[in-house]
């Protein structure tokens, strides 16, 4: 199914059920597809059972303590 993204915008429950009940849905912007919307059951599981975004930084040198890593990056800016 496709939707705009006006229609996206205006009825997003109605679009969510309708992805939840099953249906892909592809975000179409100016008539080309944007983004797609699928059901979470539906939805392609990481190989090894783990999100991609955890631990990606986890072999990283200089990120070994967040808040000082952070703490650098805020040093400098001035606020």
């Amino acid at each position: 199914m496709q939707v705009s993204v006006k229609e996206l915008r205006t009825q997003p429950g109605r679009i969510i059920s309708m992805a939840g009940s099953g249906n892909d849905i592809t975000i179409t912007m100016r008539g080309k597809p944007a983004a797609r919307i699928v059901p979470l059951d539906y939805a392609p599981a990481p190989e090894n059972g783990e999100l991609a975004a955890f631990g990606m930084w986890k072999d990283r040198e200089d990120m070994k303590d967040p808040s000082e890593f952070v703490s650098g990056l805020r040093k400098g800016r001035g606020l």
